[in-house]
């Protein structure tokens, strides 16, 4: 069994973890836990989710990985590209570089670097979590039901890009503006929404649409400690599925 330590940004990739990779990773005799980044603390309470300071996320990082030294656990992240903070390693390095795929890379490697410790997995998602539920937009009709026919228009915008991952990181058009501007009411409930929607959606879907999240994902998969000839049993329902469609 390997155990698999997730910093995660904020409660929405939280669920996600626990609804829709949780169910995934176990099959492969891979136990995912998730927490949210440390923000801070004030008056006695401490404050978790959302990276302000690589600083906190960093502190907080190695704290665990002290507390957790086994080495049949690994560590990963799941923080968003979009906003994250300037003192983040290597942004310096990626101010001019246009290409978000070279960008998110160049920042992964800086991290690793950062942190020096072999069980870390780092990943950034491309720009931000929003972005796998662009994979099938049209499930927000199903969810926000009033908003059906927005939903439908919030699908044919993201047929102009390549990828959800290519949806850029600004101010008011980032995956999750872009989002809330199709569906008004996402993003007061995108906490319990977002992990509703990518479920329905399905892993599988999302990895087609999302190549950067796809490798982050079989990155995972690798640390199965499962045979290559019963992770292959696990996948075959998924295949056959797949062959006679």
């Amino acid at each position: 069994m390997i155990r698999l330590n997730m910093m995660v940004e904020g409660q929405t990739e939280e669920s996600f973890v626990n609804r829709v990779l949780k169910p995934h990773l176990l099959k492969l005799d891979i136990v995912p836990t998730p927490r949210l980044v440390f923000t801070g603390r004030k008056f006695g309470r401490t404050y978790r989710g959302g990276v302000t300071r690589y600083g906190n996320f960093k502190w907080d990082l190695l704290l665990w990985m002290r507390e957790d030294s086994s080495e049949n656990t690994r560590f990963t992240t799941m923080l968003d590209l979009y906003g994250l903070p300037g003192d983040f390693p290597g942004q310096a390095q990626v101010r001019r570089i246009n290409n978000p795929m070279k960008r998110v890379h160049i920042l992964e490697h800086a991290m690793s670097d950062d942190i020096a410790d072999w069980r870390l997995i780092p990943y950034i998602q491309l720009h931000e979590f929003e972005a796998l539920l662009l994979s099938d937009a049209e499930q927000f009709g199903r969810f926000f039901i009033e908003y059906k026919d927005r939903a439908n228009q919030l699908a044919s915008m993201v047929r102009n890009y390549s990828s959800p991952e290519y949806i850029n990181g600004g101010e008011d058009t980032a995956p999750s503006k872009r989002i809330m501007y199709f569906i008004p009411g996402f993003g007061r409930m995108k906490a319990i929404a977002g992990p509703q929607i990518a479920s329905a959606i399905g892993l599988e879907k999302m990895r087609q649409c999302c190549m950067h999240f796809n490798d982050w994902l079989e990155q995972l998969e690798r640390l199965s400690p499962l045979s290559a000839a019963s992770q292959a049993s696990l996948r075959m329902p998924r295949q056959e599925k797949g062959n006679g469609q």
